[in-house]
């Protein structure tokens, strides 16, 4: 078995500085819609440790490159009170657009770097380029309706049953890692990335 050492060390790397914008943002839009949770727990900020999970940005996005089994990772999840939330459940499903939505801009940021590099600092252009795909891979990711991803918070948003949406809770990485490893659902999130970003760079000609 051959062990991609340096594609494993790139995602990483890609997945902490992606991480910390989405993050970010999270906290940023809560603020903004009125819950003092992030501001208080010390999730405003830009300070990578605040929002790095050493397991979801780290070791697992690191073995599942090592061994071959899609790309799966997370950060440390931004805690919002819905209560304190202006507009509530509708108020917490666009605290959980932020974060995809940071992808994409991100995305589109590195697209244009990635471009304007490529004639005079190659190596600058093919990692902007990767960092461009993976973020808006975590955005397609994200969506995806189950806990703890973001897109799971749209099922609140649509009133599902508390109890359903816990008992889907319970299991959510489990299934995560089942359907990433013994399924096709990262290859198919891999080519609808793929052309999300192709549509990104082409904003650019």
């Amino acid at each position: 078995m051959n062990l991609n050492i340096e594609a494993a060390i790139v995602n990483v790397c890609l997945l902490c500085i992606l991480t910390v914008p989405h993050e970010f943002a999270h906290a940023w839009v809560a603020t903004k819609l009125g819950d003092d949770t992030p501001d208080n727990e010390g999730r405003l900020t830009l300070y990578p440790p605040a929002h790095i999970d050493l397991l979801g940005t780290v070791i697992l996005p690191a073995l599942m490159t090592l061994f071959g089994g899609g790309l799966l990772g997370w950060g440390r999840p931004v805690n919002t009170d819905v209560y304190k939330l202006k507009w509530g459940v509708n108020g917490l499903a666009l605290v959980a657009l932020a974060g995809p939505a940071s992808n994409i801009l991100l995305a589109i940021l590195f697209a244009g770097l990635s471009i304007f590099s490529a004639r005079f600092m190659a190596d600058v252009s093919e990692f902007s380029s990767r960092a461009a795909l993976l973020s808006v891979y975590l955005a397609v990711f994200n969506l995806l309706p189950v806990p703890p991803l973001d897109g799971s918070k749209l099922l609140i948003a649509a009133r599902l049953p508390v109890a359903i949406y816990n008992e889907l809770g319970r299991f959510g990485f489990l299934l995560l890692i089942v359907a990433m490893t013994a399924t096709s659902m990262g290859m198919y999130m891999g080519i609808t990335a793929s052309r999300i970003t192709d549509v990104i760079f082409g904003l650019f000609y």
